[in-house]
């Protein structure tokens, strides 16, 4: 019998990385044949559609049980965390919920931070302990967990964020011919002043660093013919309610004061998926300028390679891993000279971005959402069938 798996998260159409990680994996779980149902984090009570069986409003605390009471009709209760989707300082409400659980509890975390706060720690301490198996997305974070919180290595599972499949079909011999002579008289036929695109994407907010990519573009400009940038998607919800468009706003300015105007372009839509794809595939280079130094896991990376596109990212840890066999090139934070000499290297030296796209497109397997469910799979399983050996 499918095993059963009851997921506590946001979940779309909430604009977040978490509801679209959620949502994409369990949709491939439900795919390949297990049963899913959400217990759904909301500000705001919605319409609850399948797969979402339940709201948790968060300004609510005493639903826990409720909540609780929900996830223990199925086999495992899969937990994605992170700080702020929950109620409560830090999040702490979902203790409040995992302590009441019968079912095997599989937590999967967005976030591991290298210096908490003290209560951040003891929620994420506690979390853990009521926790059967938990899952990391990259090794670092696995490692902090083993440094930071004491946690045994064994009970740790260390699975990709996963990814759609966006890389370009397969082609014969003969359509790549036909391709390869379109594209040549295509080109010969196109303006001199066509231009290469790099891509930014992702919720708008502080610390993307688009800033710092806009001031390396002023640099770049001295070197090369500048590529047309686009930075697309809206600004982040949770800041627009804050601060209004007042980043956005900023960055508009900076690009008009750098006299960039005429190759930045800001798209401030939330794309839906197949849109988002399409963007993806029409860009030459993704840019990755955050300025987090913490950042253990990433949609935007995994998305950006599992696409096959060379990626220029700042040293973040996710980053890190996923990019140093040669899918891109890394940078110090909030250094826009070394952005502007990577995108030189990648727009300018010949080979570069083809072969740094190869290695991508051999790294895209693995990071596919049926390779990815898969071993949720098998992970929740191994939890199913341990508890009913020790209950037997």
């Amino acid at each position: 019998m499918a095993v059963r798996l009851g997921f506590l998260s946001t979940y779309t159409p909430t604009q977040c990385g978490i509801a679209t990680f959620c949502e994409a994996l369990a949709t491939q779980l439900a795919a390949d044949g297990a049963e899913v149902g959400v217990v759904r984090l909301v500000d705001e009570p919605q319409l609850e559609l399948p797969p979402v069986v339940m709201e948790w409003v968060t300004a609510r605390p005493s639903d826990a049980a409720g909540v609780a009471a929900v996830l223990d009709t199925y086999d495992v209760a899969v937990v994605q965390h992170e700080y702020g989707i929950f109620g409560g300082a830090d999040g702490t409400d979902v203790l409040d919920v995992v302590s009441r659980l019968d079912v095997p509890v599989l937590t999967v975390l967005h976030t591991v931070l290298t210096t908490p706060t003290p209560n951040q720690h003891r929620v994420l301490a506690r979390l853990l302990e009521y926790s059967d198996a938990v899952v990391t997305m990259t090794t670092t974070a696995r490692d902090r967990l083993v440094t930071g919180w004491g946690v045994d290595p064994a009970r740790v599972t260390v699975i990709p964020h996963g990814a759609q499949d966006n890389r370009p079909a397969p082609v014969t011999v003969a359509v790549a011919v036909a391709v390869a002579v379109a594209v040549a008289e295509a080109r010969a036929d196109a303006p001199p002043d066509r231009r290469p695109t790099v891509l930014t994407w992702g919720l708008l907010s502080p610390g993307k660093g688009i800033e710092w990519a806009l001031v390396a573009l002023a640099e770049l400009r001295k070197r090369i013919d500048l590529p047309l940038y686009r930075v697309v998607g809206q600004t982040h919800p949770r800041v627009r309610e804050a601060e209004g468009e007042s980043y956005r706003n900023r960055l508009l300015e900076l690009t008009t004061d750098l006299g960039l105007t005429d190759c930045v372009s800001f798209d401030g839509r939330y794309l839906s998926g197949p849109e988002l794809r399409d963007v993806v595939r029409d860009a030459d280079v993704i840019l990755l300028p955050y300025d987090s130094l913490e950042q253990v896991t990433s949609g935007v990376l995994t998305e950006a390679v599992a696409a096959g596109k060379p990626v220029i990212s700042t040293s973040f840890p996710h980053a890190v891993e996923l990019l140093s066999g040669g899918a891109g090139v890394l940078v110090p934070q909030r250094d826009p000279c070394a952005l502007a000499s990577a995108l030189e290297h990648v727009l300018a030296t010949p080979g570069v971005a083809d072969g740094m796209a190869a290695v991508s497109r051999g790294l895209a397997a693995s990071l596919l959402w049926p390779a990815v469910a898969d071993r949720y799979l098998d992970l929740a399983s191994a939890l199913q069938s341990a508890r009913v050996t020790t209950v037997a």
